[in-house]
């Protein structure tokens, strides 16, 4: 057996300024690693890629991985960076394969294609319609038909924050392997919702996604499904399709699929209400904030987040911070890479006062950059490499770029020059700030904060600010999304789109 693995992760933030070259795609290398290199990038970490390895060595499969790319959110994908990554994977097919295997995201969109994935799967079934294929998705996956009707099996995580992206490609993979044995005919149901669910109400901690992903949880559990996934959506990407999807998966027995999959996006639809996040002013949750005796307290700057596309360098949460005088903190983190070379230049120990952040205007909101003079010492300089401790993407490399400690004596400023969200211990320990004993941390986050600082803080406060993450929809002009679709539009009918 000849099997063709690749990964080609991006959830496409059409709102974003940040672009998206190839170069975006090769955390802690030059360019996506290929061959030999991506098995050792992703074997034995925390990823689908990871289960694809583990189950061809398992079954002594060959492996042929074309390339492992994957990219912080951020704008549509450039064309030339998605040819390239799309090009090695259809020419690995097209040298002949038994069986592909893909960690991709569900969410890319490029400058010329609103869904990546399905039109990367719709070239592979000219190459090979016939050959057996899996796919592991992120939970935010904007579904098209395109990934849903290519797919021979299909999986998607089951929890936010993602702690289960290993298993999710064990459960897509899995399957396959029995579909190739002859043990089972997968038969798949896909659908969606006219739905657009905030972000910052899709944890599965939290009512309804908890419950709707327990569910398809024990669809699997106890036999009525091979697979069952929930997508809540990625709701920054002004497509046609963002938003609420399911897809079940069922051993030769499509009508169950069906009602299995409508079983799933009933749930979601049911409770719509609750998938709206209220907004709490910034000034309330401050004045919250300074209250609170016992820390770490989590200030979440989640209108800035980079794994949702956020330039991750506006100053209006961290502003706020320095200007209520707060003390003992450390925030994460200031992408800006002038300032880090910058505050290098003047040197380890050395204080200085500079423009922080703001560097990037954000046009979809209609608002421009806002630099923040800023004096503090530097602190300590580091290369920006960190493997993640887990639970959330257990031993893969995070690339910070070139790195900074910038302290105001009152407040630890990390200045990073590549993007990168705190959802993991490591991003502080590697620079030598103990989270756990900070009164504050402020983290440009949503919810994947939660895999590596929720066990660790007393009070998370909720901070909206500035950026491109916004759970405002009022902010964000949508002119291609299928209308009407809740709650831009106030619906009761699931069918109106």
């Amino acid at each position: 057996m000849r099997v063709v693995i690749a990964m080609m992760k991006h959830e496409t933030n059409t709102f974003s300024p940040v672009p998206t070259p190839i170069e975006r795609f090769a955390r802690g290398y030059p360019l996506p690693p290929r061959g030999e290199e991506a098995l050792k990038a992703f074997r034995g970490t925390g990823s689908a890629m990871a289960a694809f390895i583990d189950i061809c060595e398992r079954e002594g499969w060959e492996m042929v991985t074309p390339i492992a790319a994957q990219a912080s959110p951020s704008a549509p994908v450039q064309d030339a960076a998605y040819k390239e990554m799309t090009d090695a994977i259809a020419q690995a097919v097209e040298a002949g394969c038994d069986a592909i295997m893909l960690d991709l995201h569900g969410a890319m969109v490029t400058e010329s294609h609103e869904d990546g994935e399905g039109t990367l799967l719709n070239r592979l079934r000219e190459i090979a319609p016939d050959v057996p294929l899996a796919v592991a998705l992120d939970m935010h996956t904007n579904l098209y038909s395109g990934i849903a009707d290519n797919a021979t099996t299909l999986a998607g995580y089951q929890t936010y924050p993602h702690i289960d992206n290993y298993e999710t490609g064990m459960r897509a993979g899995e399957a396959l392997v029995r579909a190739i044995k002859g043990e089972v005919t997968p038969s798949l149901a896909w659908g969606n919702r006219p739905m657009l669910p905030h972000v910052m109400r899709q944890g599965t901690d939290d009512f309804p996604n908890k419950q709707i992903q327990e569910r398809a949880a024990e669809m699997e559990r106890n036999g009525e499904a091979l697979i069952a996934t929930l997508f809540s959506g990625f709701p920054h990407a002004d497509i046609h399709n963002a938003g609420l999807s399911a897809v079940v998966v069922t051993d030769n027995d499509p009508d169950a699929a069906r009602r299995l999959c409508d079983e799933l996006l009933d749930m979601g639809w049911k409770d719509r209400e609750a998938w709206v996040y209220q907004i709490e002013p910034l000034e309330e949750s401050l004045a919250r904030a300074k209250a609170i005796d016992d820390g770490p307290v989590v200030l979440l700057d989640h209108y800035d987040n980079s794994a949702s596309g956020g330039t991750q360098d506006t100053m209006t949460v961290l502003g706020a911070i320095l200007d209520a005088g707060l003390e003992d903190v450390a925030a994460f983190a200031i992408c800006d890479p002038d300032a880090v070379q910058e505050l290098i230049a003047a040197g380890v120990g050395n204080e200085v006062t500079i423009n922080l952040g703001g560097k990037m205007d954000m046009p979809s909101i209609d608002k421009k950059g806002e630099p923040r003079q800023v004096t503090g010492r530097v602190k300590l300089i580091s290369d920006g490499l960190y493997r993640n401790l887990g639970p959330a993407s257990t031993g893969l490399l995070m690339d910070m770029g070139p790195t900074v400690v910038f302290d105001t004596g009152k407040v630890e400023i990390v200045v990073i020059s590549r993007q990168q969200e705190p959802n993991d211990k490591n991003a502080f320990l590697s620079l030598g700030i103990d989270p756990a004993r900070k009164k504050y941390l402020m983290l440009k986050s949503r919810v994947h904060y939660r895999a590596g600082f929720r066990d660790i803080a007393k009070e998370v406060i909720e901070c909206a600010g500035t950026g491109v993450c916004t759970s405002d929809y009022d902010q964000l002009t949508f002119n291609n999304v299928r209308r009407p679709i809740y709650p831009l539009d106030l619906i009761n009918d699931p069918d109106a789109s």
